[in-house]
């Protein structure tokens, strides 16, 4: 570690990630002996922090729960980090453009200018979607979910009130989603967050239920995908295209098997929500291609060819 305003940094931001420190331990983490360490929670604690001290044999030390924090101090990686979070939020999907360039621009007249030049050098530009969330509806939601209160909201034009029980907030591909348990319907539902209407909190507690698979977002992306619980297409296929593997690559979905088997040949596998959607998808590359497996996408693709043929002949 350099020198003592450093390491004071650094001690600062271990305390505020883990609350309870071994007092060994975080010598170690510091590189520094066990009076060293003594010493600059003594400085912290004239700055303002509350740190207290941790009985036992081999002693510790932790940030006070609820402490009311003096301005925080950052090291150079965290606060790129926070530069770099809010240059890209307008990309997350909620609607927060405005808010986080001005904080952005308040982040960057405290940096030393070493930081400003690092994070200058990062033109980071943006393409939000045409869905946007509001900050109030995406905050209420996800203190639902914090506090495990029940919610109720209405859902884009349904006139019905939901009554859910509220699990986890997901983001996905620039939208968010809440992952609940419906009352109504006894069931795990996904509910676009852009789309939810809160109603008054209801301060009724309830207890979580286990999410299948114990990973929420891959039950949403499960969900997209058409699979019950596991984060798999549930149609895999395999067909050999008249193509380049390099001039197809650009245009197939992050979990597509691609083998070049020649200049100007490639076997593709990937996956669809159904056998039909599959066929299609195989079709659209727009190139010769010959069906290697399953039956039952041989059996889609002899299916769609037919409506194809229909569709031209009316």
């Amino acid at each position: 570690m350099s020198g003592p305003s450093s390491r004071m940094l650094a001690l600062l931001s271990l305390l505020q990630v883990h609350r309870d420190w071994p007092g060994d331990e975080l010598a170690g983490r510091l590189e520094v002996s066990p009076r060293t360490l003594r010493r600059d929670v003594d400085r912290l604690r004239e700055l303002g922090y509350r740190v207290e001290a941790l009985r036992g044999p081999a002693g510790g030390y932790r940030l006070a729960a609820g402490s009311d924090l003096p301005p925080l101090l950052f090291d150079d990686d965290q606060a790129v980090a926070i530069a770099l979070a809010l240059a890209v939020a307008p990309a997350s999907g909620a609607d927060i453009a405005e808010s986080a360039a001005r904080a952005l621009a308040t982040v960057r007249q405290v940096m030393p200018a070493r930081l400003r030049t690092r994070i200058d050098a990062v033109e980071a530009l943006t393409t939000p979607g045409p869905i946007r969330t509001d900050p109030e509806v995406l905050v209420a939601v996800s203190e639902a979910v914090h506090l495990r209160e029940l919610l109720r909201f209405g859902y884009g034009d349904d006139e019905t009130l939901h009554r859910v029980e509220p699990h986890a907030v997901v983001a996905r591909n620039g939208r968010w989603y809440l992952l609940d348990w419906d009352l109504e319907r006894q069931d795990w539902r996904t509910h676009r967050i852009d789309r939810i209407t809160p109603r008054m909190r209801t301060r009724v507690p309830f207890t979580p239920r286990a999410i299948p698979g114990g990973d929420a977002a891959a039950f949403v992306s499960a969900r997209f995908k058409g699979s019950a619980h596991e984060d798999v297409w549930p149609c895999v296929g395999t067909a050999v295209l008249e193509v380049s593997a390099r001039t197809i690559a650009p245009y197939l979905p992050a979990d597509a098997e691609l083998e070049p088997l020649g200049p100007d040949r490639c076997r593709l596998t990937r996956g669809s929500w159904s056998w039909e959607g599959l066929a299609a998808a195989f079709a659209a590359s727009a190139a010769d291609y010959a069906v290697e497996g399953p039956e039952e996408l041989r059996s889609a693709t002899a299916g769609l060819a037919e409506r194809l043929r229909g569709a031209s002949a009316r």
